[in-house]
């Protein structure tokens, strides 16, 4: 058992506060460098998905990464080590879900830690912190 973020679809609304609460995390503005996105399937009518890390146990983004900028965790996930990124963008081509998202200011990745700052600021329970099987 690990702990990572679950997610609800169908309680979110779209209102992006768990992306805001992420930047703000990181002392920065805007959502551009958030690690977790809010996605619309076609607006309110149809909803939204929340994209975050899954928290991989053979992670294929830690795979892709030629210098080892990417540190897979042990119980899943992985820890970016920014001084050791090439650029390269190989870990966001290789995640599967779309996780791994790209700062296109600093040209690296913004991948989620899942460290659950996000939970706390979501008004609608959509996302929550949970111990889950590994995946």
């Amino acid at each position: 058992m690990t702990k990572r973020i679950i997610v609800d679809i169908d309680l979110c609304v779209g209102c992006q506060l768990c992306m805001f609460a992420c930047v703000r995390r990181k002392k920065e503005i805007g959502t551009s460098k958030s690690a977790i996105q809010v996605k619309s399937v076609g607006g309110v009518e149809r909803g939204f998905i929340v994209v975050v890390c899954k928290k991989c146990i053979d992670a294929p983004c830690a795979k892709a990464c030629p210098t080892g900028a990417l540190m897979p965790k042990k119980n899943g996930g992985v820890k970016f080590i920014p001084e050791k990124c090439l650029g390269c963008g190989n870990c966001v081509k290789a995640c599967s879900l779309g996780a791994v998202f790209w700062d296109q200011n600093e040209n690296k990745p913004s991948i989620c830690s899942n460290c659950g700052y996000c939970v706390k600021y979501c008004p609608y329970g959509a996302i929550k912190f949970e111990e889950k099987e590994k995946c």
